[in-house]
């Protein structure tokens, strides 16, 4: 099947035939006929998949041609970057058409953003945070609105957005098409999809999440401290070109980030702590090659999508199968091919044995040549767990023992202020009270003349 036959408009056939589009993805086959007959959708996809035209491609369909000036369509998704992905995705396939969108997210100016919410763009890409920011305004009134997008609706529930939606969703009409994107389907999930569908169509619910059938999958045992020399090690004898690297925090993060870039590899970092600015940056470098490596945790690798992309390196063993999921996808996309390798330690084994229970499937162990197993620790990329801790505790008695004496201060301050208040007025040398001029005292303190 190719895209002429989904009856698509004339002016995205030629924007996909510009980007080499030949034929779609089975979630785009599946997804769009029913999108363009106006029904509900509720889509499981897993990542790289083709998703995010599987829901672009219809709303554009019925966006163009129609009246302007007032925002018909609306994407929530959880991330900044999967926003300006998905934005940069509409740019390319609406590229022949009169559509207009805005990308509306945190970490920038609102300006732009309430410029385009006043002129009635197309269509807006929003993270529910900062929509419910410009909701506050008059001007951000979505009563035109015709179609709402729900896009990795999993990770929005994640990253504790399902409040935020349902907000969301009390300023939207009730009348409108709604398409519901998800590559797992929780129970908050499945519940929310059943409050906001009407009589959906259903694509994929009971297929199981799974990594991309083009994805090579290898594990790499590894004590901890020698993680960074063997991705070093791969990297220097050129089994990656590039990599996408999964860290478990920001500060294990920034520390992989400076150990390669220290060791001669062009290397960066993107995660929640970095600006919005510095994130597009290292984004871009990346996918421009002017970084090798690029570091990342889960929350921010979100709308990560690098074409062709080869490597996706799991640092650190998530915690979560569906994380591994989502991690490797970043590579093998729209049907292509990749590697996923991940460095497990010996006090990860339960993890890793929880992500083969779910793919189903026993990974494949590899010893890299060569590679000095035994090596002592070089350098920790952060402070292991108990000494952490130690340094907090004694950091906490620190401060309990300053503020105790703060304390003590303050009250030997305020015992010494009332005794001074109590006490009579002195004559000089202590004779008693100081006579008032023009008189002299009598006992109860008044004067005689």
């Amino acid at each position: 099947m190719s895209f002429a036959h989904l009856g698509l408009h004339p002016d995205l056939l030629r924007g996909l035939k510009d980007l080499g589009f030949q034929r779609p993805t089975p979630i785009q086959a599946d997804a769009i006929p029913p999108a363009m007959q106006g029904r509900d959708l509720l889509a499981c996809a897993m990542t790289g998949s083709g998703k995010t035209a599987a829901f672009l491609l219809p709303l554009l369909h019925e966006l163009i041609g129609r009246p302007r000036g007032t925002t018909r369509a609306l994407v929530l998704t959880p991330t900044r970057e999967l926003a300006a992905q998905i934005l940069e995705d509409l740019d390319d396939l609406a590229v022949h058409t009169p559509i207009t969108a805005a990308a509306v997210f945190g970490g920038v100016g609102m300006g732009p953003q309430e410029h385009a919410f006043r002129s009635g763009v197309d269509l807006v890409v929003a993270t529910p945070g900062r929509l419910l920011d410009h909701f506050r305004m008059p001007y951000a009134r979505l009563a035109g609105l015709e179609y709402l997008v729900l896009d990795e609706a999993d990770r929005m529930l994640d990253m504790g957005f399902l409040p935020d939606i349902r907000r969301v969703l009390r300023h939207l009409p009730a009348r409108r098409q709604t398409l519901f994107f998800s590559a797992t389907m929780p129970a908050p999930i499945a519940e929310l999809s059943r409050e906001i569908l009407r009589n959906p169509a259903t694509i994929n619910v009971e297929r199981r999440a799974a990594p991309a059938s083009g994805i090579t999958q290898a594990i790499y045992p590894v004590p901890q401290h020698l993680k960074p020399a063997l991705l070093l090690a791969l990297l220097q004898r050129n089994d990656m070109q590039e990599a996408l690297v999964f860290t478990r925090t920001k500060h294990r993060a920034n520390r992989l980030a400076q150990h390669l870039v220290a060791a001669g590899v062009k290397a960066e970092r993107i995660h929640g702590n970095r600006s919005q600015a510095q994130r597009t940056a290292a984004l871009a470098g990346f996918k421009n090659g002017q970084y090798r490596v690029l570091v990342a945790t889960d929350i921010a690798a979100r709308g990560i999508d690098v074409s062709a992309l080869g490597h996706v390196v799991n640092f650190d063993v998530p915690a979560v199968p569906e994380d591994y999921i989502h991690r490797v996808g970043r590579t093998a996309r729209a049907e292509l091919t990749g590697s996923a390798f991940t460095f497990v330690s010996p006090e990860e084994e339960g993890d890793l044995r929880a992500i083969e229970k779910a793919i189903h499937a026993r990974l494949p162990r590899v010893t890299v040549p060569g590679f000095d197993y035994a090596a002592r620790v070089e350098a920790r990329l952060e402070v292991p767990l108990a000494q952490r801790i130690a340094e907090i505790r004694a950091r906490k008695a620190q401060e309990r023992a300053r503020a105790a004496a703060n304390a003590a201060r303050r009250a030997a301050a305020q015992r010494a202020g009332s005794d001074s208040a109590a006490a009579p007025p002195r004559r000089p040398g202590g004779a008693g009270p100081r006579p008032h001029p023009g008189g002299s005292w009598r006992p109860g303190g008044r004067r005689t003349r």
